[in-house]
């Protein structure tokens, strides 16, 4: 009875939920973590009842220090950059920053209006056509209107996702072979150190040569200018990836392989089931360096190729030269800083998500 009495105690079924919830909030920490989120998990816990002053403490570290930075260099910059007299005037501050932001996007909600109203107009006037069975006189037309700040980004990430794509299909075997095989390796570390350091800027010329000899016939996705940002950034970036994937590889377990050869599994057994389960930790690892190279590469491709992104919008507007472009140019910067953030705790979830050192 005293047993039956002490089970249904409200206290300990109370503190079974509170330790129930506990082991949520630690699982999911992870995940925050990975997410760039970590500082909600010490207002999960006060909230779930945790010591205040511990986890205020540990909030202090992850969330009020960083923000404290932050501050204090957007202090220094509004102070410092009306001091700096450049050609287009004085620097921008953080205010006027501010204001280029609104402004693009403002922009962009006007231009999306305008296509909207286009193509109502459009089919307005094809109902009509219909209705009057004057079906020859039916057109459609796609809105060509200038691209807005955010259609420059999406250009941006699908040119880096492009580029990217290209950069792991070809890396990623390529990594395995050498891992898996001193010849191969030895055969292909030359070409590594002496196109490893090779500039963007230096690839270009050559790339744009070969896609406009070879790429006679651009489909209506895929602009020969953005096939070049994509190739060259490709160039630029794959090569973290091939190394950390060789490095990866070749570091498995030499009892596991030995235990593969006394099972005579087929090669793409072994490198399905031994090698790349082992190896996957070091390979996001070398993704993650070549996302964020790409994405660094990928403006100075823009650049040169005059592709509609991030990388054209800048040259734009420093070739525009008004006052307000050093503006603009600076959110730029910030958004390229930005979304490299994100992209990179991105690969960082997945890295989490797909290795066993994540799971364990």
């Amino acid at each position: 009875m005293a047993n039956a009495d002490t089970a249904g105690s409200p206290d300990l079924a109370r503190a079974a939920r509170r330790e129930k919830l506990f082991t949520r909030i630690n699982k999911a920490a992870g995940w925050l973590d990975a997410l760039g989120l970590s500082w909600s998990v010490p207002l999960l816990k006060i909230a779930a009842g945790d010591s205040p002053k511990e986890q205020l403490g540990e909030l202090k570290r992850v969330l009020l220090i960083p923000l404290m930075g932050i501050a204090a260099f957007l202090v220094l910059w509004g102070v410092l950059a009306p001091q700096v007299q450049t050609s287009l005037g004085a620097v921008p501050g953080p205010a006027q920053v501010w204001e280029q932001t609104v402004n693009l996007w403002e922009d962009h909600v006007r231009e999306r209006d305008k296509a909207a109203a286009f193509y109502e107009r459009q089919d307005k006037r094809n109902a009509k056509f219909e209705a009057e069975g004057k079906t020859d006189k039916i057109k459609w037309r796609d809105y060509t209107g200038k691209p807005t700040y955010i259609d420059q980004i999406g250009t941006s990430l699908k040119t880096v996702g492009l580029g990217f794509l290209i950069a792991t299909l070809i890396a990623v075997p390529l990594g395995i072979a050498s891992g898996l095989s001193r010849s191969i390796n030895g055969a292909i570390n030359p070409l590594i150190q002496i196109f490893k350091p090779v500039s963007p800027l230096a690839w270009l010329p050559i790339v744009t040569m070969i896609v406009s000899a070879t790429y006679a016939n651009p489909y209506d996705w895929l602009s020969k200018s953005l096939l070049i940002s994509a190739v060259t950034v490709t160039l630029c970036s794959m090569w973290p990836t091939l190394i950390n994937t060789a490095l990866g590889v070749a570091s498995v377990d030499k009892d596991l392989m030995n235990v593969g050869r006394v099972l005579q599994l087929p090669t793409w057994k072994t490198v399905t089931k031994l090698v790349l389960p082992s190896s996957l930790p070091l390979i996001f690892t070398g993704l993650r360096l070549s996302l964020g190279v790409g994405w660094m590469v990928l403006i100075a491709a823009e650049m040169l190729a005059q592709n509609p992104g991030l990388g054209k919008f800048v040259w734009d507007e420093f070739q525009n030269g008004s006052s307000q472009s050093l503006a603009k140019i600076m959110v730029a910067v910030l958004t390229i800083g930005l979304i490299g953030f994100m992209l990179d705790r991105l690969m960082f979830a997945l890295q989490r998500a797909f290795t066993f050192s994540a799971n364990r």
